[in-house]
């Protein structure tokens, strides 16, 4: 009887450390996620912006082209 309460509070000791590993890799996850979302939000703006410079250069110079 005394060592099935051992292995019985084993078990629940394993099941424990087995939880905190599913959720350290599911933190994981999540961080990593984030960090892809977050990657490519700035490619975005970043693009967005590129695109606007470049009508902007484009318009520019079209305002040139009509004064001369």
């Amino acid at each position: 009887r005394e060592r099935k309460r051992e292995r019985k509070k084993e078990r629940e000791k394993e099941r424990e450390r087995e939880r905190k590993r599913e959720r350290k890799k599911e933190r994981e996850k999540e961080r990593e996620r984030e960090r892809k979302r977050e990657r490519e939000r700035k490619e975005e703006k970043e693009e967005r912006k590129g695109r606007k410079e470049k009508k902007e250069r484009k318009e520019r110079k079209e305002r040139k082209e009509r004064k001369k």
